[in-house]
């Protein structure tokens, strides 16, 4: 028998405005009967990547697999401008997904470029954003974990700090503090994700509050594996999950009256929902489990914002979810300014 009497889901989560905006071109492209490509996974979520698939939208790596004249579609974490160039040069029809965010850290990147700054970029080696940041400076000099620093970066009179926009904040001031050390003149630029503090410090406010968190997230998704590590730092116990598919163990919940779900900005919001249920039919006291779906539902209706919603598209009829009226945008409502409007407050 369970003991767990409530799971609470974090707020704000759900698809951030970059992922879900360039899933929605692909799926636009798809229904006006276009051939449609991704150049790599649109979103580090395999559930997500299959229901694409479904409708016809094929995932390349290269450019090579990718007839004349088809869509390709840029994701979110951009690409370097080589990449576009020849995407063009070969007659496909580009369609950039690459997020509003990423694209004012390509405007930054050149600037320093062109001021002849010693550039710092503190990303993930290999990321696709950061491959692509390194398309606007080369010679950017990359670098991640603490231990690296000392070795990695020189002593300049003129050096500039950039990010991976999923970067810790934590981190990225750490090193900023660390360079002031390194140069005479040092330009800090803040290239953070607003999307990305706001949700950390959400999962780090439900973590205070419960006695195990469940963040649900892509096992390739660099911000979801650091917001295990921020529940972790909050004294929260806390277990990383693809999907209700990898829950299958009760004795998970053995201890947790309470439950707390969160997840990366490539997790649908319907995934935390589904997650919630499943954790309160799997692990919850006899009341809890008959009240399932309608609990799930209404922590998903407490959590939910229009900024988390799934899709930018307009919505008709859709399946009951139990997400309520986050799945709907009022009358005569724009999604992408109202996106806007919550990622500056």
């Amino acid at each position: 028998m369970g003991i767990v009497e409530e799971v609470r889901i974090a707020k704000r989560t759900g698809f951030c405005y970059g992922v879900r905006e360039a899933i929605d071109k692909a799926k636009e492209a798809s229904a006006a009967g276009k051939a449609t490509h991704t150049l790599g996974q649109v979103v580090h979520n395999e559930g997500v990547v299959r229901d694409l698939q479904d409708l016809g939208i094929e995932t390349v790596e290269t450019l090579d697999d990718v007839d004349h004249g088809a869509a390709v579609v840029i994701r979110a974490h951009g690409v370097r401008p080589d990449v576009m160039e020849r995407a063009e040069s070969r007659g496909l029809e580009v369609i950039d997904g690459t997020c509003t965010w990423v694209i004012q850290e390509h405007r930054e990147l050149t600037k320093l470029v062109e001021e002849g700054y010693t550039i710092v970029l503190l990303g993930t080696p290999k990321h696709a954003e950061v491959v692509g940041m390194l398309g606007f400076a080369p010679d950017a000099i990359v670098v991640d974990e603490e231990e690296e620093w000392e070795a990695a970066i020189p002593r300049k009179k003129r050096m500039a700090l950039i990010s991976q926009s999923t970067q810790p904040p934590w981190k990225f001031e750490k090193l900023a503090a660390f360079m002031v050390g390194r140069a005479h003149e040092l330009k800090i630029v803040n290239t953070v994700c607003p999307v990305t503090i706001r949700r950390q410090q959400d999962t780090m406010e439900a973590a205070k509050d419960v006695d195990l968190m469940v963040v649900v997230g892509g096992r390739s998704s660099a911000n979801t594996k650091e917001l295990t590590r921020l529940c972790e730092i909050a004294g929260t116990p806390a277990i990383q999950v693809e999907g209700v598919r990898d829950l299958t163990d009760a004795e998970v919940f053995a201890e947790a009256r309470v439950v707390g779900v969160t997840g990366g900005t490539s997790t649908p919001i319907e995934d935390l929902r589904d997650v919630a249920q499943h954790i309160l039919k799997m692990a919850g006291t006899p009341d809890v489990q008959a009240r399932a779906s309608e609990l799930a539902g209404a922590a998903l209706a407490v959590a939910a914002t229009p900024a988390g919603r799934t899709t930018s598209l307009p919505t008709t009829a859709r399946p009951a979810s139990g997400a309520g009226s986050s799945d709907r945008w009022p009358a005569g409502a724009s999604p992408r300014s109202s996106e806007r409007h919550a990622s500056a407050s």
